[in-house]
């Protein structure tokens, strides 16, 4: 079984955590195995030209109040990490999305191109609604 993540933009943490309890939803995208420190931190690091570190996405948890016993989890994204998606010229998507699949945890995934434009995408519309990138996971 793998990790089941959604990532979508919002205005800030506490609008998230208000729809989690209303079951509302969001401008996102569904994916599988896409976790938000190890995966996506690659792929901002590829679009940065840097080293990959558990840091480079600027992930935190948001919700629960305690991780430590959920199955789920909500984290928020840096804004420099949404900034870098965001900038990534079109022309530059398949080259990109090539060197991610080279990473060892998407070697051999498939249609990652489609993640990138889908990810690129929301990263644009969230820097251009002055909001933030959020990651719902599940195991």
């Amino acid at each position: 079984m793998g990790v089941l993540t959604d990532y979508f933009r919002a205005a800030d943490a506490a609008a998230v955590v208000r729809a989690l309890g209303e079951h509302g939803a969001f401008d996102g995208v569904e994916l599988k195995g896409i976790d938000p420190v190890v995966c996506f931190g690659q792929l901002v690091a590829l679009v940065r030209g840097a080293r990959w570190d558990p840091g480079t996405a600027g992930s935190r948890v948001v919700w629960p109040a305690d991780p430590s016993t959920a199955e789920s989890w909500v984290f928020e994204l840096g804004t420099a990490a949404r900034d870098a998606l965001a900038a990534v010229p079109d022309e530059d998507v398949p080259a990109v999305s090539v060197r991610w699949a080279a990473t060892d945890e998407l070697a051999g995934a498939e249609g990652l191109e489609e993640v990138v434009v889908d990810l690129v995408g929301l990263a644009r519309r969230a820097r251009d609604a002055g909001e933030r990138l959020y990651c719902w996971c599940t195991v």
